[in-house]
């Protein structure tokens, strides 16, 4: 756990404060039908809780990628042999 100094508790609890303060301002200045609506789809949003979390690889990506710059060569295409004469 980090330790704050007291300056900092302060300082946080302040933008804390400022920023209710500030949405209730907000939500005070709009209609209260678009309030009601909002608080709904914000309490809604709450509800359904984080999204589940991406995979991590792209599918159809091999389990240990190589680096970039580092890629194999493709296959040589075997055409008409090459003779030095």
């Amino acid at each position: 756990m980090t330790k704050h100094s007291r300056n900092e508790r302060d300082r946080r609890a302040a933008e804390s404060a400022r920023m209710l303060e500030v949405e209730r301002a907000w939500t005070g200045s709009i209609p209260a039908a678009v309030a009601a609506e909002f608080a709904r789809e914000v309490a809604a949003a709450h509800a359904r809780g984080p999204l589940p979390r991406q995979p991590d690889m792209a599918p159809g990506t091999r389990p240990n990628p190589p680096r970039p710059g580092h890629e194999p060569k493709p296959a040589k295409e075997e055409g008409s042999p090459r003779r030095r004469y």
